[in-house]
């Protein structure tokens, strides 16, 4: 997402070349192997037994004292109270004093070819940084994202990086690179003329990389679809509404556009995400049957009932509002929240009571990779219990995401995705700044030293 500020040409194969030496780099570290790929320790045959002080059930949102859990390959085995739970013969057992251990977590509104706006600005990002040193950056913001304990992230655009996403997903699933599982919807697709940069502010005869696909018109909107699952998009990506020329937020597609889209999406078996913050441009989107909504600030009561009746997600991204508010506005943190975030605040709480399937998506990339646990802690300022937030990270995020029969849960056969933070962060939500062990599919990439 771009506030107030395209895709590039060429080929992506010299892409492919630094990814994979970046991944033998990326190696060093003690818990991977020569290549970057995964571990002996991730065979079909390798167990572990963890041993934390508590688990963090995720069917209740409460701490189990004394549980172990058991993983055999890339898949968890046994959980439950230690004197039931028998260790496999030959396991390896990994103590977790004083920690919590809980599903990965998941911050399902990403961007990894972004990085904050007090770095460079969002234009000079798309325009002047080029598409190798893009994704060069985004290898290292996936580790960073892994070792903060989010173990998936749902990226939802590449602002201009075309479909890079789709091979940084591919050297993370072959084990080139260490990064969260990773859900892609490549290049996002715009209404023509609404989405940067530009054109307003350029020549006018000036042909610029965009930071979306253009689309005007069902045809061109079929197109876009099928162009982007043909390249591997995991979801699609739409803007409902957004800056049009020099007006403030409109809606930019008409209702029978974005039926058109997720009906196309619907044929190829892929989910849509709705960039909207108008009240008009989420309604529009909801009555079109998208899946989510992302940032929704501007959503009304009715709104809200209308997402909470058809049960679509809810993505507040609030921390990428007070990301804006420092980088424009001169926030700082522990000042009173300005008009914009006041605004996000209202709607969550707004969406909260009408009973929204709320779950965690920040927009990182606004802000520093690595970094995703501030939305946990904005979620609890907004009004969440820390179990509340918790499960919205994970539980929530894995059936928003269709995913609930493999990840979100510590439990037999779901993947073995886990991490562990010191004391209870149901009781203090902070505990997840300091994530102290990360296993992604059995493989441990951090452990405590």
């Amino acid at each position: 997402m771009r506030r107030n500020q395209g895709k590039f040409l060429g080929s992506i194969a010299p892409i492919l070349v630094i990814v994979a030496a970046l991944g033998s780099l990326l190696a060093a570290g003690p818990q991977r192997s020569a290549g970057g790929r995964p571990p002996a320790s991730a065979g079909a045959s390798t167990a572990f037994l963890l041993r934390p002080a508590r688990v963090f059930d995720a069917e209740d949102g409460k701490t189990r004292e004394g549980w172990v859990v058991v993983v055999r390959g890339e898949r968890i085995e046994a959980v439950g109270p230690a004197a039931q739970i028998a260790a496999p013969e030959g396991a390896r057992t990994i103590e977790l004093p004083g920690m919590t251990l809980l599903p990965g977590l998941m911050d399902i509104h990403s961007h990894i070819f972004l990085h904050p706006y007090n770095e460079t600005l969002w234009n000079d990002q798309v325009l002047k940084e080029p598409l190798a040193y893009r994704t060069i950056e985004a290898v290292g913001h996936c580790e960073s994202t892994l070792m903060a304990g989010f173990t998936l992230l749902r990226d939802l655009g590449t602002e201009g990086a075309g479909y890079a996403d789709v091979s940084v997903q591919r050297a993370i699933r072959e084990g080139l690179i260490p990064g969260p599982r990773l859900l892609v919807a490549t290049l996002a697709i715009v209404a023509t003329a609404s989405y940067g940069p530009g054109p307003a502010g350029f020549a006018p005869d000036l042909i610029l990389p965009k930071g979306g696909q253009e689309a005007s018109g069902t045809a061109e909107i079929i197109k876009a679809v099928r162009e982007q699952v043909g390249h591997g998009a995991d979801w699609v990506k739409v803007y409902a509404d957004y800056r049009h020329g020099v007006s403030g937020t409109v809606p930019t597609f008409s209702e029978d556009e974005l039926r058109t889209l997720v009906a196309e999406a619907r044929s190829a078996g892929r989910p849509v995400s709705a960039h909207a913050t108008t009240a008009e441009g989420m309604r529009r989107a909801i009555a079109a049957g998208v899946d989510t909504i992302e940032h929704g600030y501007g959503g009304t009561e009715d709104v809200f009932r209308l997402m909470a009746e058809r049960g679509i997600g809810y993505l507040p991204t609030l921390t990428a509002e007070e990301a804006y508010a420092e980088y424009f506005e001169g926030y700082k943190p522990g000042q009173p929240p300005t008009a914009g975030m006041q605004q996000a605040l209202g709607a969550f709480k707004l969406a909260q009571a009408a009973g929204v399937t709320i779950g965690l998506g920040s927009d990182v990339g606004v802000f520093a990779h690595g970094t995703n646990y501030r939305e946990l802690e904005w979620l609890v300022r907004a009004g969440m219990t820390p179990s509340q937030a918790l499960l919205a990270a994970t539980a929530v995020n894995a059936r928003i995401i269709r995913m609930q029969d493999q990840l979100g849960r510590i439990r037999p056969r779901l993947y073995a995705d886990l991490i562990a933070v010191p004391g209870d962060p149901t009781e203090n939500i902070q505990a997840v700044r300091d994530v102290r062990f990360v296993m992604k599919g059995g493989v441990i990439y951090k452990r405590p030293s």
